[in-house]
């Protein structure tokens, strides 16, 4: 009988219908399968079963057994919170200071974090020693704590201490906490920090910054990393954070770059659009004007040769007007950096070549 023609029995009949034999035949074939597919070789069966014997298996040559020295026991149980392994049957500590691979606690402010923490901090390139060492009598309320004579005996250790440290220490420890001071200031992300760091370091190992400022070397190695990530600032900017000439910045970097093997491209100007927009206070809609605007130059070739800062100004100005939020000139130029002459030059270059002057009249009455 086919499945339509069950489906048209009525629903009272359905508990009183017979299954023909076929049917159950072939149920009875598929669960005899599935019961043999279970069995296995690793199963123990019960005793009594005929044909089948109950066996244990036992350690092969070569397998190591853990077994307690005291009771010879093989039963163990794992305490996390001490990282000990402990006998059951005599309490004999099998193993201690194991390490726990289960997840960690979850925190919810820097307190509860430092106390769960199983590790100290990461290595990072931004501490001249990695961030591992440690320093004698550090914080003058610790040596307090202390007697007169071993206070003096604290502050001798710390003499010492700092007396004993290498040159390249010392000089990685004031490049670091310049560049520290340079990185805020600019506002750059940690990834640009840490990459710094590792290049300075990099420097001062193969001599680069002997007969040198450091404070350039720092400069125009923040000038590479920034624009390799993506976040570039100008030569303006990074003199007026560093308080070094724009012109002994670049000498310093064309130095580097080239003792170093570092290729740097040239700087795009969408990069420098969602800073400078932000500065203006300009929205989200006029950035995505200004990097189609920039897009479409591209495509037509009429980036070359022109500076990125001056472009990204000229485009955020024509992307502003088109949007109705209008900045001057005048406005734009004090916060890229530019004149407004070469705002006025690409802009006129920018309009034209992309046929939005009649556009920007519109918008600008």
């Amino acid at each position: 009988m086919s499945e339509d023609s069950v489906e048209n029995i009525p629903r009272r009949q359905i508990d009183e219908y017979d299954i023909p034999e076929e049917w159950k035949e072939e149920q009875e074939n598929e669960d005899q399968k599935e019961g043999e597919e279970e069995v296995t070789d690793e199963e123990q069966l019960e005793e009594g079963d005929e044909g089948y014997e109950v066996v244990q298996e036992e350690a092969e040559e070569g397998d190591t057994v853990l077994t307690c020295p005291e009771c010879e026991s093989q039963r163990f149980e794992e305490d996390s919170a001490k990282g000990e392994l402990i006998c059951i049957e005599c309490g004999y500590v099998m193993d201690e200071d194991r390490i726990d691979e289960s997840a960690e606690w979850r925190a919810f402010n820097a307190a509860e974090k430092e106390k769960k923490a199983r590790a100290g901090q990461p290595l990072t390139y931004t501490k001249h020693d990695m961030g591992i060492s440690t320093e004698i009598g550090k914080g003058s309320g610790e040596l307090y704590k202390v007697s007169g004579n071993k206070r003096a005996q604290y502050y001798r250790l710390r003499k010492w201490h700092k007396r004993l440290t290498k040159s390249k220490d010392r000089n990685l420890g004031f490049a670091l906490s310049e560049l520290n001071s340079m990185i805020s200031n600019l506002n750059l992300p940690e990834s640009v920090h840490e990459e710094t760091a590792r290049l300075y370091e990099k420097a001062v190992d193969q001599g680069l910054v002997r007969g040198r400022s450091m404070e350039s070397i720092i400069s125009a190695l923040i000038y590479i990393v920034a624009r390799k990530q993506g976040t570039p600032r100008t030569l303006d900017e990074i003199s007026d954070a560093s308080g070094i000439e724009k012109r002994e910045i670049g000498r310093a970097y064309r130095y580097v770059a080239r003792e170093l093997g570092l290729r740097i491209l040239p700087a795009k100007p969408q990069d420098y659009v969602p800073r400078f927009a932000g500065k203006l206070q300009l929205s989200g809609e006029v950035q995505a004007r200004a990097r189609n605007i920039l897009k479409e130059a591209r495509e037509r070739d009429l980036l070359s040769g022109k500076g990125p800062t001056g472009l990204a100004a000229a485009a955020l100005y024509i992307a502003a007007v088109l949007e109705g939020e209008k900045r001057t000139q005048r406005e734009v130029a004090d916060v890229v950096g530019v004149t407004e002459v070469t705002i006025r030059n690409r802009y006129k270059e920018l309009a034209e070549k992309l046929g939005l002057e009649d556009e920007l009249e519109e918008k600008s009455n």
